[in-house]
């Protein structure tokens, strides 16, 4: 199973893992957060991502799902880069991480691409009829 770990500026990942659970009916397994805060030291926050990586990595590798491309948040992150085995993508919303975990069982390769079209797929403008245009 894919570890998933969540980065993102303060509690932003707290509350999508709360969302997610909410929609799931349970807390999935394998499934951290970790905020960035002002005051934090990159380089420490480095260290605490590792330490984070370590305990979600069961062998399968570990995806790390960041709020903004460019942030602190994703440039700590994506040192973490290992190819095949530690993937990172910025741009989480929920319907990323809900992707995410329902397919964390298939290949890291799979995982990611997943969690990219849900969160392709759930960005669209709705009209006032209520319909979705296509992306």
């Amino acid at each position: 199973m894919i570890g998933i770990l969540v980065v993102t500026h303060e509690h932003l990942g707290d509350h999508l893992i709360r969302c997610a659970i909410h929609v799931l009916g349970e807390k999935p397994e394998q499934l951290l957060s970790l905020g960035v805060f002002v005051k934090d030291d990159p380089d420490d926050m480095l260290i605490n991502m590792r330490e984070y990586v370590q305990q979600l990595d069961r062998g399968d590798g570990v995806l790390i799902l960041c709020d903004i491309l460019g942030a602190t948040p994703c440039n700590i992150a994506s040192r973490l880069i290992e190819n095949g085995h530690i993937a990172c993508i910025a741009g989480i919303n929920l319907p990323m991480l809900i992707r995410a975990l329902s397919y964390r069982n298939e290949t890291l390769a799979t995982v990611v691409d997943k969690t990219l079209s849900g969160g392709k797929n759930s960005v669209t403008e709705i009209s006032a009829t209520g319909t979705c245009h296509a992306n």
